[in-house]
């Protein structure tokens, strides 16, 4: 996270070249096939839906939010 403007903002480290995702964005998103929550995950500059095994990708800050877009997690044993 990094504060802008007197905002905090969710921000890619890897190009730190602005906001991601919006802070009150992602406290209003919900899976769109569990209605569950997502977590952000700045490495990959994705949304998880730990419940759908669902990361949706956010490109130039916006979130992606089609299933069809949406990576599948693998679980590692």
């Amino acid at each position: 996270m990094r504060e802008i403007r007197g905002e905090w903002h969710m921000v890619d480290e890897r190009r730190a070249t602005g906001p991601e995702v919006d802070v009150k964005l992602l406290e209003l998103l919900a899976c769109p096939l569990t209605k569950g929550p997502l977590t952000w995950d700045p490495e990959r500059s994705e949304l998880v839906s730990r419940l759908g095994k669902l990361a949706y990708p956010v490109r130039d800050g916006i979130p992606i939010m089609l299933p069809s877009e949406a990576r599948t997690l693998v679980e590692e044993s």
